[in-house]
């Protein structure tokens, strides 16, 4: 696999990491889903560091900012952020591991676990979201789907075109950039890697990585923005 493809793979070129409190935790990695492991434990430290005037913690691990809306019926297990501004709402199960970024909406049935939303995301009808990360502004269309655990319980491989690259990581779902929009019944196929500002059609299996600036039509054809 050439650099270039390396690279567009990065942190660094998925994510604008001003735009989550979990900055930190990409410290001194490369690729982001060298981050999953880490989130946990990461939570926690930052957690107690929250101010009072701004979070509330409730529970054990679990940090809520007072202007966040969480409706009765969501249910919330840490360790878990909830930034300012976010809505969690009707029957959301966030199962823990779970940061949700300033001004994100997790919606009805919605089901997240071990992840980082970066500020803004969008996973409002039917989604689940595990063991993966979605960077600022990214949205998933109703009833789109992380799946993050291959069928033969092997080892997750981000598939390039170019090569793969061995994560050495079991649970991976997904890698979701700045922006990038996912059509509704897509499913995410363990460790897809999708770059800043590209859309994802209705209905898609996708696999692998996509470049950024694409459309996803089907798996084979996709094309680049005009």
């Amino acid at each position: 696999m050439n650099e270039a493809t390396k690279k567009e793979l990065t942190v660094e070129r998925l994510y604008t990491l001003e735009e989550t409190i979990a900055k930190d935790i990409f410290e001194g990695i490369s690729y982001p889903w060298e981050a999953l492991p880490k989130i946990s434990e990461f939570i926690i430290k930052l957690g107690e560091t929250l101010p009072e005037e701004e979070y509330e913690k409730r529970g054990e691990d679990v940090w809520i900012a007072r202007s966040a809306t969480v409706f009765p019926s969501a249910y919330i297990h840490g360790p878990a952020i909830i930034g300012k501004d976010a809505e969690v709402r009707h029957c959301a199960f966030i199962r823990g591991n779970a940061i949700v970024g300033e001004g994100a909406v997790v919606g009805n049935s919605t089901e997240l676990k071990n992840v980082i939303l970066f500020n803004k995301v969008q996973v409002p009808h039917y989604n689940y979201v595990g063991d993966s990360i979605l960077g600022y502004k990214a949205h998933m269309g109703a009833g789109s789907i992380t799946s993050n655990v291959k069928s033969d319980k092997k080892l997750v491989t981000v598939k390039t075109p170019e090569g793969n690259i061995e994560t050495g990581i079991k649970k991976f779902g997904a890698m979701l950039g700045d922006e990038v929009e996912v059509g509704c019944g897509t499913v995410l196929n363990p460790g897809s890697v999708v770059g800043k500002n590209t859309n994802i059609y209705p209905l898609s299996s996708v696999r692998g990585y996509v470049p950024a600036g694409s459309i996803y039509k089907k798996q084979g054809e996709v094309v680049e923005k005009v």
